[in-house]
């Protein structure tokens, strides 16, 4: 039996601070109902196990947490969801803008062809 491997290269996605900034501001603006796209977003384009991890922690976190918010009988809100609410956006925040994208890749000069001079900006008469 043959077993044949394939290597696919590595998908990056890199995005800018602004597009970071509008995926963490969904989360906070949509008061935590919608923390769980950027994340389906990420998984989707990339396709690693750990950004649908990321993703299925997200959304399991709003399966668990909409039945509890509705099903508490306090006047008041219930403390510990309160907390678990925010620390929930603040993580979601800090991957969102500093560690779920892939950093830019800095662009390199084109080499000059072997044994060519590179070209040199200057005087063209030869002075």
């Amino acid at each position: 039996m043959n077993m044949v491997t394939t290597t696919r290269a590595e998908k990056r996605l890199e995005a800018g601070w602004f597009q970071r900034l509008a995926w963490a501001a969904l989360g906070w603006f949509s008061l935590g109902f919608l923390v769980w796209v950027p994340f389906l977003y990420v998984a989707l384009r990339r396709g690693r196990p750990s950004d649908w991890g990321a993703c299925a922690s997200f959304v399991l976190y709003e399966c668990v947490t909409l039945p509890w918010a509705a099903n508490s009988n306090d006047d008041d809100g219930d403390a510990f969801l309160g907390v678990a609410f925010v620390v929930t956006l603040l993580v979601a925040t800090a991957l969102l803008l500093f560690w779920l994208f892939d950093k830019k890749t800095p662009r390199t000069p084109p080499m000059p062809v072997y044994g060519q001079p590179p070209y040199q900006q200057g005087y063209p008469y030869g002075r």
